[in-house]
């Protein structure tokens, strides 16, 4: 399978900070997104809210303008920080606020993680390398992403 040079990388830092027990989802330095741009936390004035993927300003000025950092537009990169925190379990209550779950431990990261790679296979138009369908002779429904 080819994947791209931003998906390897992606994959190497996201491997290494499980491992390394560097992965974070409270940490905009050591969450998916953090640790895919070199533990900087920058990234996190593209939105108003931590799991949101709706661009504020300054985020919409960098889309349109194309900015990319680590070769991952803004909204792409709420993308994969959403799905890695929908993953962990967290969610967005009825008052618009982010709901952590009661554990974080290496099953509920990986989990997240899960939801990354599968997040990053969307984004490359490739197949998901998690996915074990082929295993079971199932075939699921694509799933797309939101756009905002």
């Amino acid at each position: 399978m080819t994947t791209s040079t931003r998906f390897e990388r992606a994959i190497t830092k996201l491997y290494s900070a499980f491992h390394n027990k560097t992965l974070n989802p409270d940490d905009c330095k050591q969450c998916a997104v953090g640790n895919i741009l070199d533990n900087k936390d920058h990234w996190q004035h593209l939105t108003d809210k931590h799991g949101s993927i709706t661009l504020n300003y300054v985020g919409k000025v960098h889309q349109n303008l194309g900015r990319k950092l680590n070769g991952y537009t803004p909204i792409e990169l709420l993308q994969i920080e959403s799905a890695f925190l929908k993953g962990c379990g967290y969610h967005m209550t009825t008052d618009n606020r982010l709901h952590k779950p009661k554990t974080i431990n290496d099953s509920v990261l990986f989990d997240g993680l899960c939801k990354v790679v599968e997040t990053l296979c969307i984004l490359d138009n490739i197949n998901n390398i998690m996915d074990c369908s082929l295993l079971f002779n199932f075939k699921p429904q694509q799933l797309q992403l939101q756009d905002s």
